[in-house]
């Protein structure tokens, strides 16, 4: 039985290699999933900043207005607002494309994810078809030694029967 080949063995070698390749491509998906969010913290970090800037500008301008600041300075400090707002609204397009990004790379991870477990299921099921196989080919081994046995035994009996008669006739 032991020189008996498992005959699906090589499937279980392929079904082994795309688990492993699943466990790889998840490693990946993971790896531009943290460099995503990175890229986006860095983006945040970058609109925070323009807001803040933008902030301190409308308050520099309210308190110029308080002061009774002269019309051509307020007129050039509410022009740099609409620059700083527009600057402002590139950045929070920056920031919402780079958390697109990051969403799509947390859905391929969550596909990768999935993959990795079917795949994982794939193998031990064939492990579980083998382990039944052998057992099933040991049976069927200890059956055949078992009939192989019981040949041997009737053909003993029916010698050493033959050999009585023979003594009993002589």
């Amino acid at each position: 039985m032991e020189n008996l080949n498992y005959p699906l063995n090589q499937l279980i070698t392929i079904k082994k290699k795309r688990f492993e390749m699943a466990a790889k491509v998840l490693e990946e998906k993971k790896a531009i999933l943290k460099r995503e969010e990175d890229l986006l913290l860095k983006a945040e970090k970058i609109r925070d900043k323009a807001l803040k800037h933008k902030e301190e500008k409308l308050q520099q301008l309210r308190d110029s207005l308080d002061e009774g600041e002269k019309t051509n300075k307020i007129i050039d400090m509410k022009r740099y607002l609409n620059v700083a707002k527009e600057k402002l609204e590139v950045e929070e397009n920056k920031v919402d494309k780079q958390q697109k990004n990051v969403d799509e790379a947390i859905k391929n991870v969550e596909i990768a994810r999935k993959d990795l477990f079917q795949k994982q299921k794939d193998v031990e099921k064939l492990d579980i078809h083998k382990k039944k196989w052998k057992k099933e080919m040991a049976y069927l081994a200890s059956l055949e030694e078992d009939k192989h046995l019981d040949e041997i035994s009737a053909a003993r009996h029916i010698r050493q029967k033959k050999v009585k008669d023979n003594k009993k006739k002589s």
